[in-house]
Formats: structure tokens, sequence, C-alpha cells
């Protein structure tokens, strides 16, 4: 036992994305530099003002889910029971011999059922109260993704979800380090899932000004750091992690990826959806998380930066990252994989999780697309434009949400 408990370990990983529906396709194509953003399909566009986004594309539950219970899954769900399966696979759990007991799941999720709500309320006005749907509730609620996930599969541990914006995902893997540390539980299904391309999520972040609206380039909207930058591209999927205390990861064979070991959240209190001016709440998250992990600030060589491709945010990030790591913030690479993926919302930080996971792994630290021409306040590494081949030892990833939620997640390499 350490200071903290256990140490934990992440053995597996599970992806639905925009440019990717398992974790090998998902990682060719990010360290490839390839946009997940395009028109949208799965509706009429044309009277919004941004017609694009980042979809999942060619995603099918068959095989995975019965047919039966996917019809009363929204689609948040169906995504985070697809790439749970998919992570309990890429970990070798053998769930036939494992106390169930023993393994837990804590997904978080912004938003929750949006495109179920939408549906519903049609037909509420349509066709009056009768019609609606007695699924809609167990349908649209936040909680139900992790709670499908223990039902398919049977898992009995810790079981709940995270709601904090775009920083769920984050918020999700964070709480279950706590409980792993603690002995709570042996495993932990832990991420994100979201799945809010829908009429209502457009008109709404696009009336706050929140989206690009560069409908003539989507794969260049996104394009965090850029002085040309206009806003986020709304994405969707799910990223989840397999996290296992090291007795148990080790006891199995289990294959590792890396460690997690660190675990800061903080509250800006400033404003529902701008962040801290000064990048205080941020960086005090950042500085917590290397606390908790025991690392100096000159130990982490990659942040995996939240980089939504907003005017106000990304310089916002900048400062804080300064703030923490002064001089030493010259000598980090910072990547954006919004760049690619789109901003999955509630799901960000799971992907973004299994993202700095994979770097550690492999060696390899996707890029930073579409800085073309970097913002004089954004003057950092932020790896443009071209993967990078670097063993990297410690890294931190970054999720802030509207509330003024702050998450930073610090993983080191296996030794």
């Amino acid at each position: 036992m350490l200071k903290n408990g256990n140490r934990v370990l992440v053995t597996g990983s599970g992806v639905i994305s925009p440019i990717g529906n398992d974790t090998e396709l998902f990682w060719k194509n990010l360290t490839a530099g390839v946009s997940g953003a395009a028109p949208i399909t799965r509706f009429d566009a044309t009277g919004l003002e941004t017609h694009f986004a980042c979809e999942v594309k060619g995603f099918t539950t068959e095989g995975i889910i019965d047919r039966k219970d996917a019809k009363r899954m929204d689609r948040f769900v169906q995504y985070a029971v697809a790439a749970s399966h998919e992570a309990i696979r890429k970990a070798g759990l053998d769930l036939d011999t494992e106390n169930l007991e023993r393994v837990g799941v804590i997904l978080g999720s912004g938003i929750g059922g949006m495109e179920t709500f939408e549906a519903q309320h049609r037909t509420m006005l349509e066709r009056g109260p009768g019609r609606v749907s007695p699924f809609f509730i167990p349908m649209m609620i936040s909680d139900m993704a992790a709670g499908q996930v223990s039902i398919q599969f049977g898992l009995k541990g810790p079981n709940f979800c995270t709601v904090s914006a775009c920083a769920s995902g984050a918020h999700a893997i964070g709480e279950a380090l706590r409980l792993l540390r603690a002995g709570d539980a042996d495993v932990i299904l832990a991420g994100g899932t979201e799945a809010t391309i829908t009429p209502m999520a457009l008109s709404g972040f696009g009336n706050a000004r929140t989206l690009s609206t560069r409908n003539d380039d989507p794969q260049r909207a996104s394009r965090p750091f850029d002085q040309d930058r206009d806003g986020f591209v709304i994405g969707e999927g799910a990223g989840v992690v397999v996290l296992e205390t090291e007795d148990h990861a080790r006891r199995r064979g289990a294959p590792l990826l890396c460690e997690l070991n660190g675990y800061g959240a903080s509250a800006d209190a400033f404003h529902m959806t701008a962040p801290s001016t000064d990048g205080d709440g941020a960086a005090r998250a950042m500085r917590r998380a290397l606390e908790d992990a025991s690392l100096a600030a000159d130990d982490v060589q990659y942040i995996n930066a939240h980089g939504t491709s907003t005017p106000t945010g990304d310089p916002i990030e900048v400062a804080a990252v300064k703030r923490v790591f002064g001089e030493h913030a010259r000598k980090l690479m910072m990547s954006s994989t919004k760049s690619m993926t789109g901003h999955l919302l509630g799901a960000a930080g799971g992907l973004e999780a299994v993202v700095t996971a994979l770097i550690l792994a492999r060696g390899i630290v996707p890029p930073t697309i579409n800085l073309d021409k970097k913002d004089p306040q954004c003057d950092l590494d932020f790896v443009p434009n071209q993967a990078r081949t670097q063993s990297v030892k410690a890294a931190l990833s970054n999720s802030f949400g509207f509330g003024g939620h702050n998450v930073t997640l610090a993983l080191t390499a296996v030794s």
C-alpha cells in the first residue's frame, strides 16, 4: 500500500468516436491527423447556423447488445455499452472467473439522453401524453449508461454516474481511482459517454456563440490555439478505461498500458459558462493532480489539453499551464486531440484519458491539427499538424466544464 492506498493501473480501453469505433482504428486515425468533422447526416441542419459536427460513423450494436435491449437504450447508452465491451476484451478480463461484486462501473455524461428527450417531446406534442414511451425516463437519465453497463455484463460493484458538463468523464475516472485506492473494488470500468448531436443541442450551443460556423470547411473548423479559431465542433462517442488495483492486475497477468496515479479537482466559482479569466481553477486542479501523484512539475512531458478551440478558453488554459509549470511549460508537449474528434462534452475526459494512456504505452504523441497561425497568447509546443514519436513517462489530461468544474488526471508509464 502506498500513502494514498493501492496503486491503480490502466489495463484496457474502449472507444466509440468520430474517427473510429475501436481503439486501434481510432489511434491510427488520431496519429495520422484525420478529422472527424463533416456535414450533419442525422437530421436536416440547414436551418441552423452550424451545419456540421463530428458524428460517429458506421456504428452498430450487432453482436454486442441484444436487439430488443438496444431499442430501449438512448444512443449515449449504446455507445457506453459498446466501448465497455471492447475495454473488457482488450483488458483480457474473464468475467466468468471474476468476483463481480468487486467490479464497478463509473461513467460520466454531461447531458444524457437528449436524442430520446427530443423525440419523446415531439411525440407528446403531436400525439398526446398518452403516447409518450414508458421507457422515456430510463432511456434519458444520465446514470443509465453506468446502469446498463452493469446490467449487460453483470457487474455488481460500485456503480454511479458523474455529471459535471465537459469534466464528467474525467471526474468518473478520478472517483474510480479513489475507490480502488480505498479497496472498495478490484476493477472499475470508468470514463464518459455522450450523444447530443441533435437540433436542440446545436441550437443552444449555437445561440450561445460557442460553436464554429465554418460550414464551408468543416474539417478545418476545430483549430485549438490557432488565431483564426471561431468556436468548438460538437462531437459524440464514448471512451472507457479498465482500471485495476496493481495486485489484481499483476496476479492475472493483465496487459498494462500505464498507471493512473493522480487526480485533481477544483471549482472556478466564477461564471456559468466562462472559465476564470486568470486560469486559477485550472491551475489548482493541475497542482492537486501533481501532488496526488507525487510528481514534480518538471517530471511531466505531455499534457492532453482541454483545448476546445474557443477564443476565450484556449489562452486561459495556456495561462494556467504557465502558472503551474513556469519555465518548464516551454519544454512540454501539449496537444488538443479535439482538433480531430471535436468536443465530446461529457465523454471528452474519458476519450482523452484513453489517448493519454496510449501515448504512454506507445510513445507517439498525436498532433493538434489545423494549427496554421498560432495565437500569440498561445505560445507553447502544441505538436502542430504532425504526430511526434517520443517516449513519454508522465502526462496530464485536462478537462474543464460549464459551471466552473476542473479536473486533471495524472498518468505515468508503468515501471
